[in-house]
């Protein structure tokens, strides 16, 4: 391919709007271009990209034993009515009408495809010969994304490769869970990503395990917590919490008497703090939550759960704990009722009502806290757990309640975790039969008897497979790819594309390079200057180029250079196409080069 005869319209300057790299790189390189916000097309070069990132996805998926389909991206809204979900997405997902015979017929974009596959797979599979299977697809997916930024990162359209599988047992599912991610990390190993799979919890998609693959990243919005001792990694809604092993205040300080204070129109961690001057881990904020755990009789009652002030409760850790389905904090006057005091104001010391307490454990080690005195406008001070004779409060239960932040103790080993910041690119689920169950898919099993499907469920975000390598592959010049990803592998720049010679050797060395290795190669036959070209090429980053000179001709040579290398080298020019041709092949298997550019 000749550079003039292809579509790519480079950038000097940083496009308006854009905010992180790989989004100002991807605009300025030609990659893509903005149609409206959340919406890009993809330019030849993009598409070239995209299109190898599926490639290597597709073909690890095949190895794993999945089979692929495409399945339609206009699904009747019936189907997600009754997996409840059009609620749990929410504005999300983006619905509309068909006018047809007379009539509008309810359809949304699907964001996801668990409802049409699983409506699918109860149609045409029936018996447990059939099971199990794996199906995927790679495809257009829409969401209405409120807030569309960072490119390609966060958008309303979007390419994904969605995968479910069909089991029989649940022991089929871990077999097939585990193989799909074999198959993930083999993905991001080929791409040259440096990725993190990570536990997860499964958010709206349902189901009760799934990790994340995350790329660390300073600009990615998910953040995850690591253990570099261990290599433990969770998202922090997910991850677990080391215990101290204390979970009763530990000071040299004495531990004070209870004292009621005035705090006037103080209701917040942050107004409170202000006003008593005391940091927010010295507060203990008492949230009070309405909960079917098992005791409630499957009614939803009231519960206290006990968080230090600078910490956020964790939702999914606490329906965990009290095993319960359902989870939400309570309305105003449940709160006054079993407080007696308005929000803002509760505390586990005289609450209007016994309710059980839970406690996060760094609650249990804050001596002399700041509580809300269950009074409108007045809060406690020095408050403490287990105190005797006094007994100012003692827990129900103890246990780990909150997301955890950087510094915690790791569960594993208890080394000291760090937040990273990241970008997710992949997730895998157990889903079970969440979605079997609302949309019938059953089979007959060797006993004759009917039961529910068990489903996976494992998905890749293909854009953000290129974001994610240029998010953390790039420097002032430009993009750096790997060969695996790279819309070029090779870049021929001949230095006078007037001399005859010099375009018929990089028309025959990209010919050479073609039928020994099929190696993509772009010839820059533009009449430009050198500075111009290799300005161009180093922004969009291919990853050797090849230099074809009058100096190096004479003496039999063209001159080479990894994009992610200071020095070029000279071959010989009959011995060009072979050398190239093995580093290229070698670079496709074993990235080490690559691999090796920031050591």
């Amino acid at each position: 391919m000749y550079w003039s005869k292809t579509l790519i319209p480079t950038m000097k300057e940083t496009p308006e709007g854009a905010e992180i790299p790989s989004h100002i790189l991807m605009l300025r390189a030609g990659l893509i271009a903005q149609v409206m916000a959340g919406a890009y097309t993809y330019l030849p070069l993009g598409l070239r990209s995209l299109q190898k990132a599926a490639q290597i996805v597709r073909e690890e998926m095949n190895r794993a034993g999945a089979v692929e389909l495409l399945m339609s991206a206009l699904c009747p809204i019936s189907l997600y009515e009754q997996t409840n979900r059009v609620e749990a997405f929410g504005d999300v997902l983006i619905k509309t009408q068909l006018p047809r015979g007379g009539k509008k017929i309810p359809v949304v974009l699907c964001p996801t495809h668990e409802e049409e596959v699983t409506d699918l797979v109860s149609r045409y599979v029936s018996s447990y010969r059939q099971l199990p299977i794996t199906l995927y697809q790679i495809q257009t997916k829409f969401r209405n994304e409120e807030r569309p930024r960072f490119g390609v990162l966060r958008t309303s359209e979007f390419i994904m490769k969605d995968a479910y599988s069909f089991h029989t047992t649940p022991e089929s599912l871990n077999e097939t869970y585990k193989k799909m991610y074999e198959a993930y990390c083999k993905i991001f190993q080929r791409c040259g990503l440096p990725f993190l799979p990570v536990e997860a919890e499964s958010g709206p998609i349902g189901g009760d395990a799934s990790h994340e693959f995350m790329i660390p990243s300073p600009n990615g919005e998910d953040k995850v917590v690591h253990c570099e001792t261990c290599g433990y990694a969770a998202n922090t809604e997910k991850a677990e919490i080391g215990s101290t092993g204390k979970d009763q205040p530990v000071t040299t300080t004495p531990l004070k008497p209870i004292t009621e204070l005035d705090t006037p129109n103080a209701h917040t961690v942050e107004q409170v703090c202000k006003f008593l001057k005391v940091k927010p881990a010295k507060l203990v904020k008492t949230l009070i939550y309405v909960a079917d755990y098992p005791e409630s009789n499957g009614r939803l009652q009231p519960i206290a759960v006990l968080i230090r002030g600078d910490h956020e409760a964790n939702e999914n850790k606490i329906k965990r704990v009290l095993n319960a389905t359902k989870l939400e904090l309570a309305d105003a006057e449940t709160i006054e009722t079993v407080t007696g005091a308005p929000v803002g104001f509760a505390g586990p010391v005289g609450l209007a009502q016994r309710i059980p307490i839970y406690a996060d454990h760094a609650v249990m080690e804050v001596a002399n806290a700041v509580v809300g005195a269950n009074k409108t406008d007045k809060h406690l001070v020095n408050v403490n757990p287990f105190r005797t004779p006094q007994g100012d409060w003692a827990p129900d239960k103890i246990d780990d309640f909150r997301n955890a932040v950087d510094g915690d103790a790791c569960p594993r080993c208890s080394a000291v975790m760090k937040i990273r910041a990241a970008i997710e690119v992949g997730h895998v689920f157990k889903l079970g039969t969440k979605y079997s169950d609302s949309l019938n898919a059953k089979f007959l099993d060797a006993d004759e008897t009917q039961k529910t499907i068990i489903m996976g469920c494992y998905g890749i975000g293909v854009n953000r497979i290129l974001a994610g390598l240029i998010e953390t592959s790039y420097d002032d010049a430009g993009m750096i790819w790997s060969v695996n990803l790279a819309p070029y592998e090779v870049v021929i720049c001949p230095m006078k594309v007037s001399d005859e010679r010099a375009m018929k050797l990089a028309n025959e060395l990209a010919q050479n390079l073609q039928t020994l290795g099929q190696i993509d190669c772009l010839i820059d036959d533009r009449d430009q200057r050198a500075g111009v070209k290799f300005k161009d090429i180093d922004l969009i980053g291919f990853p050797l180029r090849i230099v074809i000179g009058d100096k190096g001709l004479a003496e039999g040579n063209i001159e080479t250079k990894w994009r992610w290398e200071k020095e070029t080298t000279m071959i010989p020019v009959n011995e060009a196409a072979e050398t190239i041709t093995q580093w290229i092949k070698t670079e496709r298997e074993t990235a080490e080069r690559f691999n090796n550019r920031i050591k």
